[in-house]
């Protein structure tokens, strides 16, 4: 892309300009960064209320929080490979046929050669996907809808096969699943927060011993932080670096500016010298990157072997994670915990999944005064029932269905989305196709 150099303003100096630029981007991240900071407190209050009302100490116990993490982290590198895809301008339905991909070749790797081996294999087998994807939709023109429920069909046949050729019934697999894998990667307790060891010397746990003394809101914040800095493994931590990695580079980086404008404007793009094509074929091949390391989480940090149907789905909850953030980094992680606190929650006790009733009620009955607030008087209504339905389901029970919890994700994302629809924005170009020389 050219870049043009700005003349100085009158009585200014050079680059003030771009300098103010700068500016007013730093201003609205740091926005960002604190709207999501306070909405991450509001969800936390909610549950230490919820908690307080109950006693059900295991909403915000650091277990259900670590386990939240691990089950958010497919889901959010899912989600975050399809920002580079489709701020490229490619839609991309077949991240759940490539998370298939980085599975079967994550338990392939890792039963051969060890469980890092599984996650680098499974990345190339995630981004092979993504490469089918973006040859059929960038250089022959093939509906992206179409291609990507096409790489969903194919990948599971293609992932029986290769098991077929590849395990054989004496080395402890099969046709639907690999051998076991030869280790795991390792797990790591931050020192002094999570009582991780400093040169040998165990470090207090800070934040264990608030979380024990049971404070309301406080140790409620204690359980959060204890959650996701005690045995974390190395690879959640690549994972969740990936998350400020990826708004450096798309939104900090000139490819990234490239990128984003190819899915904004690919004529105007390709006239200032961006090859469309190009971007194109790398954001959707980082995107098959990021769901192929995802299904490789799911081989060594789960089950420690490839089973036929391990993806579950999270491909496609990915997705909506991606509209829930607004195509943004920092959205899309926060549409993640929510799917992974959900899940993390299936596993707790019994009154933890029936408190959930009242911590719902709560959230839904706040999402209708933020409705009053911005006069959407229907959507007010909408979610006043339903919050008040919630409660009275909450008084007049004393058990609820597990599945209950693991549908509670997907109606809070109907909410905001009804709540937020005008300020959600999917790239211009998106799912177009993009002919050079063409305008869109």
């Amino acid at each position: 892309m050219t870049l043009v150099a700005r003349p100085p303003r009158a009585g200014g100096r050079t680059g003030s300009s771009t300098d103010e630029i700068e500016e007013v981007q730093s201003r609205g991240v740091r926005a960002r960064l604190l709207r999501y900071t306070l909405l991450a407190l509001v969800v936390v209050a909610i549950l230490a209320t919820t908690r307080e009302i109950t006693g059900a100490d295991e909403l915000t116990r650091s277990g259900t929080f670590g386990a939240a993490l691990r089950l958010a982290v497919p889901i959010g590198l899912t989600g975050m490979g399809a920002i580079y895809c489709e701020r490229a301008g490619v839609v991309n339905i077949g991240l759940e046929g490539m998370m298939i991909f980085g599975t079967w070749f994550g338990g392939w790797a890792g039963w051969q050669y060890g469980a890092w081996w599984g996650i680098g294999l499974g990345i190339l087998g995630g981004a092979a996907g993504g490469l089918l994807h973006a040859l059929a939709t960038v250089t022959f023109g093939v509906n992206h809808i179409v291609s990507g429920v096409a790489i969903n069909i194919l990948a599971p046949g293609v992932a029986r096969y290769l098991s077929v050729i590849s395990f054989s019934p004496g080395s402890g697999g099969g046709a639907s699943q690999s051998p076991p894998i030869r280790n795991v990667i390792g797990r790591v307790n931050l020192p002094f927060v999570a009582g991780g060891d400093l040169f040998g010397w165990r470090s207090p746990d800070m934040f264990g011993w608030l979380e024990r003394k049971r404070w309301f809101m406080l140790s409620d914040v204690g359980g959060l932080l204890r959650g996701i800095t005690g045995e974390i493994s190395w690879a959640a931590i690549l994972a969740i670096a990936l998350v400020p990695l990826s708004f450096w580079f798309l939104w900090r980086t000139s490819f990234g500016l490239r990128l984003r404008s190819a899915g904004e404007n690919p004529a105007a793009a390709e006239s200032l010298g961006v090859s469309v094509y190009l971007v194109k074929y790398v954001g959707t091949v980082i995107s098959g990157a990021f769901a192929g390391f995802a299904g490789a989480f799911l081989v060594t940090e789960f089950a420690g072997i490839y089973q036929e149907g391990q993806t579950g789905g999270r491909g496609f909850i990915g997705l909506a994670t991606l509209i829930f953030g607004n195509w943004r980094p920092v959205g899309v992680a926060a549409g993640a915990a929510l799917f992974g606190f959900a899940d993390a929650l299936q596993l707790r006790n019994d009154a933890s999944v029936h408190a959930m009733l009242l911590a719902v009620a709560m959230g839904v009955g706040l999402l209708a005064a933020v409705a009053v607030f911005r006069r959407n008087l229907g959507m007010a209504l909408a979610t006043s029932i339903i919050a008040a339905g919630f409660l009275v389901w909450f008084l007049m029970s004393d058990t609820v269905p597990r599945q209950f919890v693991f549908f509670t994700p997907h109606l809070t994302t109907l909410l905001v989305l009804g709540l937020s629809r005008r300020r959600l924005r999917m790239p211009t170009a998106d799912g177009l196709v993009y002919r050079k020389g063409e305008a869109t």
